[in-house]
């Protein structure tokens, strides 16, 4: 077992549990030090300080883990996806009625808004005591401090740059909290993401370019100095210090096949990058940051769901109930694991929970050459790729072993819930073969988090606010030749471009509406048009391009789909933040802190501060 498993399994399981948020409470970021594993007992040493970061990278991995994956809320509040449940009332599709400070944001029946404040401020308060406790450790030579220093402010700025492009301006405490404190205040994400810029500028002198596997590295910590370079507007800045992991060599784009299936002549680099072995290999130079799950290790998990479950929320639900029939009349599919047509281990038990739009299945691919929705390899699939097999219908109709067919000999509509059950998925990015489940659901997998093919995309993006198209399009061309597109011109670049570019290549990595709302929050500073539309700060709820990109892309949320329930899909401008939880506000007795604009609350709200409080 490498140095970093051994740090992660060996203490970081007591201290996620000794200092973990238990839900929105009281005690919201009230710690809880747990007898021999408090910190004044574990910070002490090289060994325990370790312990305690790769704590930070297990409380942040659940994003993309589990049932009902919390990345699915940023994803379905984007141009990408919507929540595909539709046989029951409650998940997140008519945000207008489902999205408030007082509703249940936390719960894989509904969304996982609330996930990603208590995860954030959990990951915030750990690195907090890290960063406080450090000083005092005599037994630590000035050189690890530095490092543990750096990395835990990556750690740190990682949730706040979540938390401040997810819920604009909050709470920001900056050292460990002791004892109970009920007088937060809400800080200006501006003012934030300035002190992050600071603590992540030290980090990228001190932490080393080369880190075990899932622990944080320099390039990790440049990648996200220019997210929050490009938050600030600071567009310049952005550049350099992209340009600083593209030009480290360290870390490339790779370009050549590698790894497990190297040997396949029917698959392709696309497919490689994205083999669970291939992430963390030492061949990939590519991966920036991963977070780390490997099937018989020991994990953190708190909600008793181990692996990724990646298949079970992403892949159409074919065989969800008896709604997929023959065009003889049959049922067609059944989720049986072991039968003669095993589909379920072939492409996984979907359920359709995260349905991709047209969008992304569709409207973006503009190359016939690309890899990353290429069918033939089996990159990109479809419901006619599966076929049907339900035994009881062997010999007596002659569908089975067929390809699925939507419709029947006269038109018919043979599958009746079309979005739930019937739409396209990228195979290379969520097959992760399942040991531990039959029929599988996705399992174990390490999974990028940054990845430089990102940095590429980020550097592309800060080009294009400054009116270079001709270098925003080398850096785009990076990615999308590799694939093996046609590069596209100077005349072809757009903000709008590159967010297309980024749907193709980051899908399940990046926080889609993250950095949507922090594209917002660039509209409407700097005063540039999207569609011939401005936006302004002063109107940032009311009026703003992530929204309006939204409908303009998401046929779901345009149209208002209603499903076979009867829900309708519905968002509205003011969802461009998130609501702050009530229970975080009412519990927060002796200060204020701002509910966003458009929610119930707001109209109680103060000035939020324009310097954090020490």
């Amino acid at each position: 077992m490498n140095k970093h498993y051994k740090y992660t399994f060996l203490l970081s399981v007591i201290l996620l549990i000794s200092i973990a948020f238990q839900g929105c409470k009281k005690d919201w970021l009230e710690p809880k030090p747990l007898s021999i594993y408090s910190p004044e007992n574990t910070y002490v040493d090289v060994t325990g300080f370790k312990a305690g970061l790769a704590g930070c990278a297990n409380n942040y991995r659940g994003e993309w883990y589990g049932d009902g994956s919390p990345i699915i809320s940023e994803l379905i509040f984007s141009e990408i996806s919507v929540e595909g449940t539709d046989d029951k009332t409650g998940p997140a599709q008519n945000m207008d009625v489902q999205i408030r400070p007082d509703a249940q944001l936390n719960s894989p029946d509904f969304n996982r808004i609330g996930w990603f404040w208590n995860q954030m401020f959990t990951g915030i308060r750990m690195a907090n005591t890290i960063i406080s406790r450090l000083p005092a450790a005599a037994a630590v030579a000035q050189a690890d401090k530095d490092i543990i220093l750096g990395q835990a402010y990556f750690y740190r700025a990682f949730g706040y740059y979540r938390l401040t492009n997810q819920f604009g301006d909050v709470p920001c405490p900056i050292k460990e909290v002791t004892s109970a404190k009920t007088d937060f205040q809400t800080v200006k994400r501006e003012v934030i993401l300035t002190r992050m810029k600071q603590d992540l500028e030290f980090a990228v002198k001190y932490v080393p370019w080369v880190t075990e596997k899932g622990d944080v590295n320099r390039g990790a910590c440049y990648h996200l100095l220019t997210k929050v370079n490009l938050a600030l507007g600071l567009f310049d800045d952005a550049i350099a210090s992209a340009s600083a992991v593209i030009n480290s060599g360290t870390f490339k784009l790779m370009t050549s096949r590698f790894g497990v299936d190297a040997a396949k002549a029917d698959k392709n680099i696309t497919w490689d990058l994205h083999r669970p072995e291939n992430k963390s290999a030492s061949v990939n130079t590519e991966g920036l940051f991963l977070v780390t799950d490997r099937l018989g290790t020991p994990s953190a998990w708190t909600d008793g769901t181990p692996g990724m479950r990646i298949m079970r929320q992403t892949v159409p639900g074919v065989s969800v109930g008896t709604t997929i029939s023959t065009p003889m009349g049959s049922q067609g599919v059944v989720s049986t694991s072991g039968v003669e047509i095993d589909i379920m281990n072939i492409y996984g038990r979907g359920i359709g929970r995260c349905r991709n739009t047209s969008y992304h299945y569709n409207m973006i691919w503009d190359d016939a050459k690309d890899l990353r929705h290429d069918s033939v390899s089996g990159n990109w699939l479809y419901p006619e790729s599966m076929r049907y097999n339900n035994p009881a219908i062997k010999g007596k109709d002659t569908a089975y072993g067929l390809r699925l067919r939507l419709r029947g000999p006269t038109g018919n509509l043979l599958c009746e819930d079309t979005l739930r059950r019937w739409f396209p998925w990228p195979h290379y990015k969520v097959y992760v073969p399942d040991f531990e489940n039959a029929p599988m659901q996705g399992g174990h997998s390490d999974w990028y988090v940054f990845r430089l093919a990102e940095t590429y995309l980020l550097r592309a993006e800060a080009y294009m606010w400054k009116g270079d198209a001709a270098n925003a399009a080398v850096d785009v061309n990076a990615v999308r030749t590799r694939a093996k597109c046609s590069p596209y011109t100077a005349a072809d670049m757009s903000i709008g471009t590159i967010l297309d570019e980024r749907a193709r290549e980051l899908y399940w990595e990046e926080p889609r509406k993250t950095e949507l709302t922090r594209i917002a929050y660039l509209f409407a500073k700097t005063g540039q048009p999207y569609n011939g539309k401005t936006y302004t700060l002063a109107n940032f709820s009311t009026s703003n391009f992530m929204i309006d990109r939204i409908l303009e892309k998401n046929e779901f949320y345009r149209k208002n789909f209603v499903t076979i329930r009867g829900d309708v899909f519905r968002i509205s401008q003011y969802h461009v933040l998130w609501p702050i939880p009530q229970e975080a506000i009412l519990a927060n007795t002796d200060a204020r802190i701002n509910q966003n604009i458009g929610y119930s609350g707001a109209a109680g709200n103060v000035p939020p501060l324009d310097k954090i409080p020490e």
